[in-house]
């Protein structure tokens, strides 16, 4: 075996790593949420700055795409499912570990949030920041991976790729 077959090999687990990490620890955060919560509370203040909601998003990130469509859950559901099946194409070719978790996080995040939409028709975000009565739509752990993969793509594409040709 070659030695990018190597790191490729090992890429794979690391993204696959970082997708179930991501996917358990969002599905143990929503359901530690709705086990803990009261049907009738839906804000509890934590900082000044940080509270924990309920909020069932039945779009996209920030609420986008709201529809109460009985087939938006099941279209997006199949959306992300397509992304996801493009992005494990991406994680076998990914002969480096820091772009294999990105994708690992992404992919996580993707199936989280689709485990979501597919058992409760819309997706749990809980985590509420805001400052001066401005708010950050609410999100959850797998929008949070999400974002970080992505970022961490950007960065690869954009800046570790050009260091790496010096």
């Amino acid at each position: 075996m070659s030695r990018a077959g190597l790191t490729r090999a090992g890429g794979v687990r690391v993204g696959l790593g970082a997708a179930v990490a991501t996917f358990a620890g969002d599905r143990l955060t929503k359901w530690l949420i709705l086990d803990a919560w009261s049907p009738w509370e839906a804000r509890h203040a934590v900082t000044p700055f940080f509270d924990v909601v309920v909020v069932w998003n039945t779009g996209v990130s920030f609420g986008l795409l709201q529809s109460e469509s009985s087939l938006t859950p099941l279209l997006l559901s199949g959306l992300a499912l397509a992304i996801v099946a493009a992005l494990v194409v991406w994680l076998r070719r990914a002969e480096d570990r820091f772009v294999a978790s990105a994708l690992g996080l992404v992919i996580g995040g993707a199936l989280g949030n689709t485990f979501d939409r597919l058992s409760f028709g819309a997706v749990l975000d809980f985590l509420d920041f805001h400052v001066a009565g401005y708010h950050w739509p609410a999100f959850n752990v797998a929008d949070s991976a999400i974002v970080v993969g992505v970022i961490a793509l950007l960065y690869d594409g954009f800046f570790r790729a050009r260091t790496d040709e010096t």
